[in-house]
């Protein structure tokens, strides 16, 4: 196994860890045990936890941009920001196991200095994001930069409300719908 492959599938043992008992067992030797390896071998691929748990974090957003990217931009731009925001959501399995393993990385962040500097480059890059989005989406004279916010708070209530509370998918895709369709509407 090339290391890249190595450190992803280290990487994801730390995820299922983090979903089954919880990041504060997600240490070096749970890890590599979850991984079948010894923790000399996962500290080959990282030299402490810190680092472990970083990359564990940087890797679920690179597989949602990875998603995003491959969407194709061109079309009706509701249906376009309807499609990007659906690769954030928890509506199958992979995705809600991202969110779960966000959800854990996200409230460590407050109290790690590196997941707190990770955490806010990734938040700066959404709020980025979602800004893009309300600039193709909105019509005239709507304010961007409080909608950007709007619509990121929006999306991150549902992300809460899908991995902690199983609200319904379809749900959440037509409360996306409904808020896109009023940016974009001139009536």
């Amino acid at each position: 196994m090339d290391s890249v492959a190595r450190r992803a599938a280290l990487a994801e043992a730390v995820w299922r860890v983090v979903r089954r008992e919880g990041l504060a067992h997600a240490s070096v030797r749970n890890v590599a045990q979850e991984a079948g390896l010894s923790t000399g071998s996962l500290r080959n691929s990282f030299a402490s936890q810190s680092q472990l748990t970083v990359f564990a974090m940087r890797l679920v957003a690179e597989r949602i941009q990875a998603r995003i990217e491959a969407i194709d931009g061109t079309g009706d731009p509701v249906d376009v920001a309807e499609r990007v925001i659906a690769e954030m959501l928890p509506l199958d399995a992979e995705r809600l196991a991202e969110c779960q393993v966000w959800l854990a990385f996200s409230a460590q962040s407050m109290v790690d200095p590196e997941l707190g500097a990770l955490s806010g480059e990734m938040h700066q890059l959404l709020l980025r994001a979602f800004t893009t989005i309300v600039d193709r989406v909105a019509r005239p004279g709507v304010d961007r930069p409080l909608n950007a916010h709007r619509l990121y708070a929006l999306v991150d209530g549902l992300i809460l409300h899908l991995t902690l509370h199983g609200e319904s998918p379809d749900r959440s895709r037509a409360v996306i719908r409904a808020h896109l369709d009023a940016l974009a509407s001139t009536g």
